[in-house]
């Protein structure tokens, strides 16, 4: 059975988190991943505070085993959100989209694990200093906001710059994916996409779909000029935010109002036409809708015979 240091850190069976999906990652989600012995996450996106406690104490009354909650930085809820997280003493915080020194210490204080994501090795030195426990070190495979990276040429040097644990992210949905993970020197993965399929996954049937009939080339990232880019299927909304990227003529506000409720037009209420199906390259791996614990128990067995049959490769 493949164990790291993360199981042991987290309290958890399988080294593996569930990314946080705005709109998509809650209390159901997260429950039933903790519950197959991963680690589920409440995404608080641009949710209020209140939702967010909302959302903790269901999980709390699904599941006993660990969860966590991801904050996004840029959310004009972030102080409220990152003092509720204190409040109810959540085991495991993930970070995204800025810089969260200001609110370790207060997390640290209320016993949780601070774990962000990092699309940098600069970033991840910085979350080290910083006192993160270990970073997620994501590739611009991955489904929404991304960086300009690969997995695989960010991870090995982000665990090659920090001593702490790496979890590797983007790009991920079998064994196999996990298996090279681990020889890259990560410690555990982060899978968003998968989980979208999984039947505990709330999301739109219309929208697993999107993700189920993807091929390898059907994602684009948009939205470099704004400074932070999203990967989502490609659809009318992304070609059309694609094509008005490039025109001088739309300003910037412009720009970023046109995306603005997308995601949730399509996550929520199943336009997969004009909606943003944010979702990562590979989406052409995932074929068919499974249990949280089925994809967990593939997903190791797999991987674990992989590992065990590399010594194949050495003369």
């Amino acid at each position: 059975m493949i164990n790291s240091i993360l199981c042991e850190m987290l309290g958890v069976k399988y080294p593996i988190f569930q990314g946080g999906m705005a709109w998509i990652s809650d209390a159901a989600l997260a429950a039933a991943v903790s519950e197959a012995g991963g680690l589920g996450i409440i995404a608080a996106g641009n949710a209020p505070a209140d939702w967010v406690r909302g959302e903790i104490h269901k999980v709390k009354k699904l599941t006993d085993k660990p969860f966590g909650v991801n904050i996004m930085l840029l959310s004009p809820y972030a102080e409220e959100v990152a003092q509720v997280i204190a409040e109810e003493r959540v085991k495991l915080v993930v970070t995204g989209a800025g810089n969260p020194s200001k609110y370790m210490k207060l997390w640290q204080e209320n016993g949780s694990t601070v774990i962000p994501v990092v699309p940098s090795v600069g970033m991840a030195k910085l979350m080290e200093r910083g006192g993160a426990a270990a970073v997620i070190a994501e590739g611009g495979e991955a489904g929404g906001h991304v960086g300009d990276l690969t997995t695989m040429s960010l991870v090995p040097q982000v665990c090659d710059a920090v001593s702490i644990p790496v979890v590797a992210a983007g790009g991920i949905a079998d064994g196999r994916g996990v298996a090279a993970a681990f020889m890259l020197g990560a410690c555990g993965v982060q899978l968003g996409t998968k989980f979208l399929v999984a039947t505990e996954c709330g999301v739109h049937q219309n929208y697993k779909d999107s993700i189920i009939r993807a091929k390898d080339i059907d994602t684009v990232a948009t939205g470099k000029r704004l400074g932070h880019p999203v990967r989502a299927i490609k659809n009318s909304f992304a070609r059309d935010f694609a094509k008005q990227e490039y025109d001088s003529t739309v300003s910037n506000e412009e720009l970023e109002a046109l995306g603005a409720g997308k995601l949730h037009l399509a996550a929520i209420e199943g336009d997969v036409i004009n909606g943003c199906v944010m979702a990562g390259q590979i989406s052409g791996l995932v074929k068919r809708e499974q249990s949280v614990k089925e994809m967990i128990e593939e997903l190791f067995a797999e991987a674990e015979s992989i590992l065990k049959e590399a010594s194949k490769w050495v003369k």
